[in-house]
C-alpha cells in the first residue's frame, strides 16, 4: 500500500515553500501527499506581502476529513501562524493518534521566512512548544529557529537538540543549512546522530526546510527508522538545493526535487 502523508501547513503562492514544496517532496519520496491548509500567503521569491489565516475550526475539519476516510501513516506541520490554529491542530492530531493507533508526527517550527517575514506570531511560540512538541516524533528547526526556541545563542547543534528534547519533544533534528558547520544533528533523547550535508553554491534555497521535513515524514510513513528517515530527508533536501531554480524570480529561487528543463 502506498504510504500516506498529511501535511498541515500554509500555501506559498510562489510555489517554492509551504504546502507546495511539501507535496512535491512527498511525491519525490514515493508517497501520497494530502494537505490541510492553515493560512494563505501572498508570496514570491522576494518576500511575503500578505497572510490570510484559515479559521482554526476549518483547519481541524480538513484534518478530520483526510484521516477519517483516507487515513495517514505520518503527518507533518509547517507554518501554522497563530496560537488558535496550533491548538486546533494539536487537538485534532491528538485525537487521530489516539483513535488510529499512533501517528508519527514531524513538527517543523516555521517561524521566519528566508526573506525575513515573520510566519509565526510571537504569542504562538508557547502554544507550539506546549501543545505540539509533546505530540511530535521529532522537531526539525533550522539553526536560527533552534536558537530562538531555546533562548541559546550557541551554534552547537548537539546542545540545541538536547534542550529541545528537554522542552518536551521526543527527538530533535537541528538542520545544517546555516552557521559554520554543515551538519544535520539528530538527538532522540539517548543517541546523537550527525549527518554531514554538502553546501551548494546555489542562490535557490527557498523551500529547503519544508522539503526536508516533508521527506522526513515520508520516510517515517514508509516504515524507516527515525535515523534512516533523517538521512533520506538530508539527501532529498540537499539534492533539491543542488537543482535549485536560480532563474525564477528576482529573489531566492525555489529548490527543485525533480529535474526541470
Amino acid at each position: 500500500m502506498t504510504a500516506r502523508v498529511l501535511t498541515i501547513a500554509s500555501s506559498d503562492s510562489g510555489g517554492g515553500a509551504g504546502i507546495q514544496a511539501d507535496l512535491k517532496a512527498i511525491a519525490r519520496c514515493g508517497a501520497h501527499g494530502m494537505s490541510a491548509i492553515a493560512a494563505l500567503t501572498a508570496q514570491n521569491t522576494t518576500g511575503v506581502t500578505g497572510i490570510h489565516e484559515v479559521p482554526p475550526e476549518f483547519v481541524a475539519r480538513q484534518i478530520a476529513a483526510v484521516i477519517d476516510d483516507i487515513g495517514a501513516d505520518a503527518a507533518k506541520t509547517g507554518m501554522l501562524f497563530s496560537a488558535p490554529v496550533i491548538e486546533a491542530v494539536a487537538a485534532e492530531l491528538d485525537a487521530a493518534s489516539f483513535h488510529h493507533g499512533g501517528l508519527p508526527l514531524v513538527v517543523d517550527p516555521v517561524m521566519v521566512a528566508s526573506s525575513g517575514a515573520r510566519l509565526l506570531r510571537p504569542d504562538a511560540v508557547d502554544a507550539l512548544t506546549g501543545k505540539l512538541f509533546p505530540l511530535a516524533t521529532v522537531v526539525t528547526p533550522n539553526l536560527m529557529e533552534a536558537q530562538a526556541l531555546t533562548g541559546l545563542e550557541t551554534e552547537d547543534r548537539a546542545v540545541l537538540a538536547g534542550r529541545l528534547v528537554a522542552m518536551g519533544a521526543a527527538a530533535a533534528l537541528v538542520t545544517g543549512g546555516h552557521g559554520r558547520e554543515s551538519v544535520d544533528h539528530l538527538y532522540d533523547g539517548s543517541v546523537d546522530v550527525r549527518i554531514p550535508v554538502p553546501r551548494h553554491r546555489a542562490a535557490a534555497t527557498h523551500g529547503a526546510g519544508c522539503t526536508h521535513s516533508a521527506a522526513l515524514a515520508a520516510g517515517l510513513a514508509s516504515g524507516l527508522s527515525l535515523a534512516d528517515a533523517a538521512r533520506q530527508a538530508s539527501a532529498v533536501a540537499s539534492d533539491a538545493v543542488a537543482r535549485g531554480l536560480t532563474g525564477l524570480g528576482a529573489g531566492d529561487g525555489p529548490v527543485s526535487v525533480f529535474p526541470i528543463g
